[in-house]
């Protein structure tokens, strides 16, 4: 077994200073990678479309280590996080008396970014009356700050980022379709991690590799077949950060070696603390949930209701996968699949 050092240097060779690591050997991925590699040195702007957690800040961080402008500043502004009436005068700065609180100019991040890359995650919360300024900075390269005539011109480059339909959005009458043309002049779909076959796998010892480094330890714990099996059979909502969370999870959780069981859902039950339908009483006590309680039902309809109830629960977390569910119940396929049959009726109007 290779130690976390050795590990730790081995999958990072390569990815060379100031660029960051971009791991995945599937066919999606590579394809967007050809992509990005093609379209970062033409100095134009780039829209970068994909689901949470797929990577877009740093397929951006990639575009300008890879271009002409890899010297110059790269800056981010995530614009969800802002409000309206601030996101003026973040992008393009303010003077002195602009407003009440404005007792000194400030610089946008537009000024900041000069000679550079502007990356805007979530460029589709930018409202309509901001899109505006940007479309002319995009097409005259200059803008004024909040509270002044004065022209400034800059030159940068930028890159947006969105998990929405921008197309939509533009049709909606919520996006301008003169700055979606400007700012498309290439679009790179980032693949999700369902989509990105054999590259759980490789993520996910990657990131185990990491956690134990981190941790100090002189191993990699391995993931043994159920735990490969489960993370290979998951859907993966919030993509590789998702997958991230959960490895390094499993690894901090783990004495052992090999890792037989994951966590997807940290909430559900965490160490030392209780799990659903159980409530925590004064003095450490706990008892059902009124949702479980059967105490005035006979043994074997109560017997009954619960495994239906857990079956239920396993399906739908499952997502309908009947291995995965079986799983989830610590069953094997055969009984199962008997355990389905016997509550089938019930099942249907699941």
């Amino acid at each position: 077994m290779k130690s976390s050092r050795e590990m730790k240097g081995r999958i990072e060779q390569g990815a060379g200073p100031g660029l960051p690591e971009a791991l995945g050997q599937s066919e999606a991925f590579l394809r967007c990678q050809e992509l990005l590699s093609r379209v970062a040195p033409v100095d134009r702007p780039v829209l970068l479309v994909g689901e949470r957690g797929t990577g877009k800040e740093l397929a951006a961080s990639r575009l300008h280590y890879l271009s002409t402008r890899w010297q110059g500043p790269l800056i981010a502004l995530n614009c969800a996080a802002l409000s309206p009436s601030l996101m003026e005068s973040e992008l393009f700065g303010y003077e002195k008396g602009a407003f009440t609180g404005a007792d000194r100019r400030r610089t946008g991040r537009f000024e900041s970014a000069d000679q550079g890359t502007l990356f805007l995650d979530e460029i589709g919360s930018i409202p309509l009356e901001v899109q505006e300024k940007i479309l002319r900075v995009v097409e005259y390269g200059s803008f004024e700050r909040v509270g002044s005539s004065e022209r400034v011109d800059v030159n940068v480059r930028i890159l947006g980022a969105t998990n929405t339909d921008l197309v939509a959005l533009a049709c909606e009458g919520r996006f301008k379709h003169d700055l979606l043309d400007r700012l498309s002049f290439e679009v790179l779909h980032l693949p999700p991690l369902r989509e990105r076959e054999g590259d759980i796998l490789l993520l996910a010892n990657h990131f185990a590799a990491r956690m134990a480094f981190e941790l100090g330890r002189e191993q990699i714990p391995e993931l043994g077949v159920d735990a490969v099996a489960a993370l290979e059979s998951h859907r993966w909502p919030g993509n590789v950060r998702e997958l991230k969370n959960v490895v390094e999870r499993a690894v901090f959780r783990s004495d052992a070696l090999l890792i037989t069981n994951i966590c997807f859902d940290p909430f559900e039950r965490s160490p030392g603390g209780f799990a659903p339908g159980l409530s925590p009483q004064p003095g450490g006590e706990k008892r059902l949930s009124a949702a479980t309680d059967f105490y005035n039902t006979p043994l074997k309809e109560a017997l009954r209701e619960v495994e239906f109830t857990l079956l239920k629960k396993a399906i739908l977390e499952a997502r309908y996968n009947r291995k995965k569910a079986a799983r989830a119940l610590g069953l094997s396929y055969d009984q199962y699949r008997r355990l389905h049959r016997k509550h089938e009726a019930r099942l249907k109007e699941v």
